[in-house]
């Protein structure tokens, strides 16, 4: 029994993404060369022993996370062990905040780019928020200029969406597609060729990024997480953000509400009511002596504690 094999076929009967049937198929190659055994004979013990030991080599619980999705599948829809996993915990994973831009740095980042074609393209990653697979498997028949929108055809989760196009950015998108001479069924962006890679994107990041003398690692998502964030920022409701992201859960969306700039929390301290009793001092730099000096507003918007 070829077991990657039949393993690649049943992902792509059930239509997962092709980056999920190469992640979970790696997983799979490494467990085999972790436990030579017949696959009939694979046992809890194995799986268990297996995720012990990417555990010793200090793996993320991302890592962790997804060799345990991909060994379940094998065992439940290939081999029929399905009780095999009823007492394996998924591994906790840190939550973390995503890198964002503010304002001022997405207009430095995009400025910095001279190609207009890799210009344009970062301008709708972060315009509306695209996944960098999603910017480039776009066709010129996904979008509707009038109406200021278009379609994400079987994104993530193979899920189909609406994105919002920039009113600003329409007559620009217009006059490359004029320009290129693209046909309906053609992609937007493509290389010389053929299809363009993400590695392309990830490197007009980086080039961009330096040459705007931006301090932060900068890769494709952080637009996506920037337009979320400025979206917020903006009053836009969770629900509305929830739509344009694709997300399946608020909770999911929730994370930006702790990203947006300081000064758009509203929100005081308790504490400061009681103080109040006792007429305490008001905090100013001009009252200190100290020799502190007023931070700038763009020294206020990197402040995180």
């Amino acid at each position: 029994m070829d077991i990657i094999e039949s393993f690649k076929k049943e992902l792509l009967r059930r239509r997962y993404s092709l980056q999920t049937i190469k992640s979970y198929s790696f997983c799979i190659k490494q467990f085999l060369k972790f436990c030579h055994k017949e696959p009939r004979k694979f046992t809890k013990s194995d799986v268990k022993n297996y995720l012990n030991k990417l555990s010793g080599k200090g793996r993320s619980g991302s890592t962790m996370n997804v060799n345990l999705q991909a060994l379940k599948f094998m065992m439940e829809n290939i081999l029929n062990k399905r009780r095999y996993f009823y007492n394996i915990k998924y591994s906790k994973t840190p939550r973390k905040f995503p890198t964002v831009l503010n304002k001022d740095e997405v207009i430095g980042l995009i400025n910095a780019i001279e190609n207009d074609k890799h210009k344009l393209m970062i301008k709708l990653i972060y315009s509306a928020g695209l996944r960098v697979s999603e910017l480039l498997n776009l066709k010129i028949e996904n979008l509707d200029l009038i109406n200021n929108f278009g379609y994400i055809r079987s994104g993530k989760g193979n899920k189909d969406r609406l994105f919002i196009i920039a009113d600003s950015l329409k007559q620009e998108v217009f006059n490359y597609i004029i320009k290129n001479k693209l046909e309906k069924d053609s992609f937007l962006f493509k290389s010389y060729n053929g299809r363009m890679s993400s590695r392309t994107i990830q490197e007009i990041l980086k080039k961009a990024t330096k040459n705007a003398n931006i301090n932060k690692r900068v890769h494709p998502h952080a637009l996506r997480h920037s337009f979320a964030t400025h979206l917020i920022e903006n009053n836009y409701s969770i629900s509305e953000v929830q739509s344009l992201l694709g997300h399946k859960s608020p909770e999911t969306t929730m994370i930006y509400v702790h990203m947006i700039s300081p000064k758009f929390l509203s929100v005081k301290s308790p504490w400061d009511d009681l103080q109040l009793k006792k007429n305490y001092t008001k905090f100013t730099y001009e009252n200190q002596n100290s020799g502190f000096t007023k931070p700038t507003s763009e020294e206020f918007r990197d402040l995180r504690i």
